[in-house]
């Protein structure tokens, strides 16, 4: 079974009414999430950077990219901008399957499983663990590599995830990693 990591919505700006919770999750998840990437690069994990384009339809990957340096909270978004050899995708909505290429790209590589990180756990990531589950892929959710607004709604989203949705959660890129080995 071949293991696709997904970065999701991590360039952002952080000039939205929710930003103040957000940043304070991002801020605990960062460090995580950010040794979480570089074991699925040494893996040799396919890594696909998925972003929302924040109602811009004419922005591309650097666009997004630049727009969410120049925000509030370019220090959140530095230490995960995509490498330019990374696929990227937008997104308009909360699933990264919406509308997206992300399957067409997934099924071409013969993906089966899905490490989904990034924000917010119970939006965007839930959205996309459902839709990935509806699509017959694995789903592994790293629990410290997902950033939430709400922790409660974020609690109740990872459980979801794991019983509905039969996900793997895992905690720490060691276990992630063997996740993605099983």
């Amino acid at each position: 079974m071949t293991t696709g990591m997904i970065v999701i919505d991590m360039l952002n700006p952080y000039e939205h009414d929710d930003a103040e919770p957000l940043t304070n999750s991002v801020e605990r998840m960062l460090d995580d999430l950010c040794a979480l990437v570089g074991a699925a690069r040494e893996e040799g994990l396919r890594i696909v950077y998925v972003n929302d384009n924040h109602g811009d339809w004419t922005a591309g990957p650097k666009d997004i990219a630049r727009r969410a340096l120049a925000g509030a909270r370019p220090e959140l978004v530095e230490p995960v901008l995509p490498p330019d050899d990374a696929p990227f995708i937008v997104k308009a909505r909360h699933s990264i399957f919406y509308e997206t290429l992300l399957e067409y790209l997934l099924q071409r590589e013969e993906i089966t499983r899905l490490v989904l990180a990034g924000q917010v756990t119970e939006q965007c990531i839930l959205y996309s663990a459902l839709d990935g589950y509806v699509r017959h892929f694995e789903v592994v959710v790293p629990t410290d590599g997902v950033a939430h607004i709400d922790e409660q709604l974020a609690q109740a989203a990872l459980r979801m995830m794991e019983t509905n949705m039969h996900a793997q959660l895992a905690t720490g890129p060691e276990a992630v990693i063997r996740a993605c080995r099983a």
